[in-house]
C-alpha cells in the first residue's frame, strides 16, 4: 500500500493554521486547507517534486502540480500582488520540472516588511486531498515536514512525470452572460470529476483545476473573454471537448460574443491580433508600456470615533481642494465634466452619512470609506445597465484619491516612454487625466467600456483608444512592439517589420490628409456639380462652438442643451438659457443653430427630474416623452431660444418623436410661447428621426415640420435591438446596416414629399465610408463632432452626385454592414 504523500517547508518560518491568515480567502479555505508560514528567509523552494503551472505576473506566487495531480499554491505574503514584481524575482517558469528543494522565488524581506499588509504566507492544497498531518505552532526550515496527504496523493502507479506533462489543450471563449460564476463553475467542475484526467483552465497566466468551483471562479472570467483548457491523463481529449462543448453551449446563460468588424482592406497582420472595441478612433504605432494600479491596504479596526471622524474629514476636504484645483487648471470640456461629477460624490451625504456609521462601530475612516463607496458600487452593479455600470470607475476612483489622502499619499503619474502604448486591465479616469498630454501614442485596456468617463477622455485627446479587449493583452510585456488600430477594433503585437513600416506609413499619409483638409477647412463642401452640402458641428457647450468655427462648421446641426440641465439640484431658468443660447448663437456669428430640447432619460438623469425605475429605461420616458410630461420645463426651454436674436437663427428639435401626436403638442407649446412673446419672424420646428417608428412616418411629420434630421446612434440600436452602450455588442452596431440604411432612405424620401431638407447628426455623419451613401441617398446637410469636419468637407469635394446615387443603390441590397462597408471602401479607393 503507498504511504501517505509528504509535503516539505517551502520556507524558512513560524508555521501557523492557516485560520491564522487575516485574509478570509485563505483562513476560510475557499482554495483550499494547508498552512500559513511567516517567513524568516527570503527563498521559496518546492515542497515536492512536480511541474510548475503557473507563476503569477507579479512573481509573488507560484502553484506546482504533483505527478499525482496534487496542486499546491505558494503565495509569499498579503496584498504582495500590488508590487507589481517590486522585490521578487522568479527562477522557474509554468511547464518547468522541479524536485523537492529546487529554489522557484527570492524574494527582499525588508521590502515586504515595509510594503505588504502581513509577511504571512500560505501554502495551500488547492485540488482538495485531505491533509492527514500538519506541522504548525513551531519553527520550520526548508526541506522539514510540513504537510503530510492522502495515500497515493503523490504519484500515479506506472506513470512517469513526462506523461503528467503531456498536455492537450483546446482555446475556448466564455459565452456565459454573466461569466463564470458559482453556478457554472459547479457544473463545469462536477463534469470534469468524471474523468481521470487532471484538467486545467487557464488564462492570462493564472490556471485553475477544473474540478474545483472556487479555483474556477477565481479566475474572474467575464463574458467575452478567452481561455484554454490543458488535460493530461488517458482520456485527455475527451475530458478537454466535453469541457469546452459545455462552455461554448453558454449552460441556458449564452449570449453572443461580438467580433470587431474588419477594415475594408485589413492593414494588420491577420496572425492572432487582439480585438477589442472602439473607444476613440485612431491608428497608433507604439511600444507597450503596461499600467498596474497598486492595491491600498487599509486596516479595519478604528483608533476612536472622534479620531476617525476627523481623519475622514480631513481626506474628503484634501480631495475637494484638489479637485478644485485641477478644475481651475484645466479648461477642456470632458475634464470638467468629469471633475464636476467627481466633486459631487465627495459631496455626497448618503456616501458620507453610510462611512459616518461604520466609524461609529469602531471601524477606521479608510475601511468605513472602502466600505460606503463598496455597497453603492455594488448597487450601481446590480442595476443591469451597463451605461450606469460604467461610471462606477467615477466611485472607484474617488475611493483611492480618499484613501491616499488618508494616508498621506499622492498618487504618483507614472513614468511612461514617449508614444507608448498604455496596457492596463481598466483605467480610472484620474489615472488618463494624470498623464502628461501627448505623452502617450494610444491605450488598449483588458475591460471597459466605450461610454466610460475614461473613452471619453481618450476621444477628447485625441488618443486611438480600445477597450474590452480581454486578458490576454495584459500578458503584452513592457516594451513589446505594437500596432493598435481602434477603427478596425484590433491590437498587433509584434508585428513583422513590414507590417510595422506599412502602419507608420498610412499614420503619415492620414497626417498628411488631414493637414491638407484643415488648411481648407474654411472653403464650403461642394459636389462635382457645385451643389453644396452644409457641414455643421454637433456641440454641447458655448465653449465648443468657437472650435468648431475654426475648424471650418457651416453652423450648428445639433446644440445638445443637456450641458445646462445635468450635475445640478434645480432647472436653469428662461434668463439662464436665453443667456446660454445667445452665446452659443454670437460664437457662431450668425450661422444657424438647432436646437434640441432637453434630451433626457435613459442614461442621462437629473435629480430633480425624478424618473421611476424601469426595466428599460432605453424604451422608456426619455426625450420628447419626458418634455410633454412636465410642459413647464418645456414652455421654459421654448421661451428662451425664441429670446435669441436675431429670431430665426435658432431653429428648435424635438427629439425621439415616434408619434405625430408628439410633434403636434410641441407645435401647439410652441405657438403659445411665440403669442406671449410677440415672435412673428419665422421660426422652424424640426424632428429628430431615431426610431423606426419616425422614420415609417416621416411623410406625416414632414406635412407639419419645417426640416428632419436623423440620429443614426439610436436609429441604429432601435432598428437592430442592439443597447449602444452595451460593449458586448458594440462592434456590431453599424449605422451601415442596410435595415438602417433603408429607414434613412425613407426618411428622405417623406422630407421629398413635402420638399423638406433632411440632414444627418448621427455618428454616421463622422463616418467617412457613410458619407457617400448618405448623399447619395438624398441627405443634404451633415452635422458632426467637430474634429471631423475638414476630412469630412475635403471628401465631399471629391464627390459626384450621380456617383454617390449609384453608389447607395447599391448598399441598399447588400446582405451586411460589412459588405456595405467592402463596398464603400472599394468606391473611395476609385474602384467605382
Amino acid at each position: 500500500m503507498a504511504a501517505d504523500f509528504m509535503l516539505v517547508s517551502p520556507l524558512d518560518g513560524w508555521a501557523a493554521p492557516l485560520s491564522e491568515v487575516p485574509d478570509p480567502v485563505f483562513a476560510e479555505a475557499m482554495l483550499g486547507d494547508g498552512v500559513a508560514i511567516d517567513p524568516t528567509g527570503g527563498v521559496l523552494s518546492a515542497p515536492c517534486d512536480g511541474m510548475i503551472l503557473s507563476v503569477h505576473a507579479a512573481r509573488h506566487a507560484v502553484t506546482l502540480r504533483t505527478p499525482g495531480g496534487v496542486e499546491i499554491l505558494m503565495h509569499i505574503g498579503l496584498d504582495t500582488v500590488a508590487l507589481g514584481g517590486e522585490g521578487f524575482e522568479a527562477h522557474v517558469a509554468p511547464g518547468q520540472e522541479v524536485s523537492a528543494g529546487d529554489r522557484l522565488i527570492t524574494f527582499d524581506l525588508e521590502i515586504l516588511a515595509r510594503r505588504a499588509r502581513s509577511l504571512i504566507s500560505p501554502i495551500v492544497v488547492t485540488s482538495g486531498q485531505p491533509i492527514r498531518l500538519r506541522i504548525t505552532g513551531q519553527a520550520v526550515r526548508r526541506g522539514d515536514s510540513l504537510l503530510s496527504l492522502g495515500e497515493g496523493a503523490g504519484s500515479v502507479p506506472g506513470a512517469k512525470l513526462e506523461a503528467a506533462v503531456a498536455m492537450v489543450r483546446r482555446p475556448v471563449q466564455i459565452v456565459l452572460l454573466h461569466g463564470l460564476h458559482a453556478r457554472p463553475a459547479a457544473r463545469l467542475a462536477d463534469l470534469a470529476k468524471r474523468f481521470g484526467a487532471q484538467v486545467t483552465l487557464d488564462a492570462a497566466a493564472r490556471s485553475a483545476n477544473a474540478r474545483s468551483p472556487v479555483a474556477l471562479m477565481s479566475l474572474g472570467l467575464k463574458h467575452g473573454d478567452h481561455a484554454t483548457l490543458s488535460a493530461s491523463g488517458p482520456d485527455a481529449e475527451a475530458a478537454v471537448v466535453a469541457l469546452a462543448e459545455l462552455i461554448e453551449s453558454g449552460m441556458g446563460e449564452g449570449a453572443p460574443v461580438p467580433c470587431a468588424l474588419a477594415p475594408v482592406s485589413a492593414p494588420l497582420d491577420p496572425a492572432g491580433p487582439f480585438r477589442g472595441v472602439m473607444a476613440s478612433p485612431g491608428l497608433a504605432v507604439g511600444r507597450a508600456a503596461r499600467l498596474v494600479r497598486a492595491e491600498i491596504a487599509v486596516v479595519e479596526a478604528g483608533a476612536g470615533a472622534q479620531t476617525e471622524r476627523a481623519a475622514l474629514a480631513a481626506g474628503l476636504a484634501a480631495v475637494r481642494s484638489a479637485i478644485a484645483g485641477e478644475m481651475a487648471r484645466d479648461a477642456a470640456a470632458a475634464r470638467q465634466a468629469i471633475l464636476a461629477a467627481h466633486l459631487a460624490f465627495v459631496d455626497d451625504p448618503e456616501l458620507a452619512g453610510q462611512a459616518d456609521r461604520s466609524i461609529a462601530s469602531g471601524k477606521s475612516a479608510a475601511f468605513a470609506w472602502r466600505s460606503a463607496v463598496g455597497g453603492y458600487v455594488e448597487a450601481l452593479l446590480g442595476l443591469g445597465d451597463r451605461r450606469i455600470a460604467e461610471r462606477v470607475d467615477d466611485l472607484l476612483d474617488l475611493e483611492r484619491r480618499v484613501l491616499m489622502a488618508l494616508a498621506g499619499e499622492d498618487e504618483v503619474a507614472p513614468i511612461l516612454p514617449q508614444g507608448a502604448i498604455l496596457i492596463a486591465d481598466d483605467l480610472l479616469p484620474s489615472q488618463l487625466m494624470g498623464i502628461e498630454p501627448g505623452r502617450i501614442a494610444g491605450l488598449c485596456t483588458a475591460g471597459g467600456g466605450p461610454t466610460s468617463h475614461v473613452a471619453i477622455l481618450a476621444q477628447a485627446m485625441g488618443v486611438p483608444a480600445l477597450v474590452a479587449a480581454g486578458p490576454g493583452v495584459l500578458a503584452i510585456a513592457d516594451g513589446t512592439s505594437l500596432i493598435l488600430d481602434a477603427e478596425a477594433g484590433l491590437l498587433q503585437a509584434s508585428p513583422s517589420a513590414a507590417v510595422l513600416e506599412a502602419a507608420r506609413s498610412r499614420i503619415v499619409q492620414r497626417a498628411e490628409r488631414r493637414g491638407a483638409a484643415r488648411a481648407k477647412a474654411r472653403d464650403a463642401a461642394r459636389l462635382s456639380d457645385g451643389t453644396a452640402v452644409p457641414v455643421m458641428a454637433n456641440l454641447g457647450s458655448m465653449a465648443e462652438a468657437g472650435l468648431a468655427l475654426l475648424a471650418g462648421a457651416d453652423g450648428c446641426g445639433l446644440l445638445r442643451t443637456e450641458f445646462l440641465f445635468l450635475d445640478r439640484e434645480a432647472a436653469p431658468d428662461e434668463d439662464e438659457q436665453a443667456q446660454q443660447y445667445q452665446a452659443v448663437a454670437d460664437a457662431l456669428e450668425g450661422r444657424p443653430v438647432i436646437v434640441r430640447l432637453l434630451d433626457v432619460g435613459g442614461d442621462k438623469t437629473a435629480a430633480y427630474l425624478p424618473i421611476a425605475a424601469e426595466d428599460n429605461p432605453a424604451l422608456g420616458v426619455r426625450g420628447v416623452r419626458v418634455a410633454l410630461r412636465r410642459p413647464h420645463l418645456l414652455r421654459t426651454q421654448l421661451r428662451a431660444i425664441l429670446r435669441v436674436a436675431p429670431v430665426g437663427q435658432c431653429r428648435i428639435m424635438a427629439p425621439m418623436v415616434s408619434r405625430l401626436s408628439e410633434l403636434r403638442a410641441v407645435r401647439a407649446a410652441l405657438d403659445e410661447a411665440r403669442r406671449d412673446l410677440g415672435v412673428t419672424g419665422r421660426v422652424d420646428l424640426g424632428v429628430m428621426i431615431e426610431t423606426p417608428a419616425a422614420a415609417m412616418i416621416a411623410d406625416q411629420l414632414a406635412a407639419e415640420c419645417d426640416f428632419l434630421s436623423i440620429g443614426t446612434n439610436d436609429l441604429t440600436q432601435y432598428a437592430l435591438a442592439m443597447d449602444r452602450g452595451n460593449p458586448e455588442l458594440a462592434a456590431e452596431l453599424d449605422a451601415l446596416d442596410p435595415a438602417v440604411l433603408r429607414l434613412i432612405a425613407r426618411t428622405v424620401e417623406g422630407g421629398l414629399a413635402h420638399t423638406l431638407s433632411t440632414g444627418v447628426c448621427g455618428g454616421a455623419a463622422s463616418d467617412l465610408a457613410a458619407i457617400p451613401i448618405l448623399i447619395g441617398l438624398g441627405v443634404d446637410k451633415l452635422s458632426m463632432s467637430t474634429a471631423a469636419i475638414p476630412e469630412a468637407k475635403a471628401l465631399i469635394r471629391t464627390l459626384s452626385a450621380a456617383a454617390c446615387r449609384k453608389l447607395a443603390a447599391q448598399a441598399l441590397h447588400q446582405p451586411s454592414a460589412e459588405a456595405v462597408r467592402a463596398l464603400s471602401g472599394t468606391f473611395l479607393n476609385g474602384g467605382a
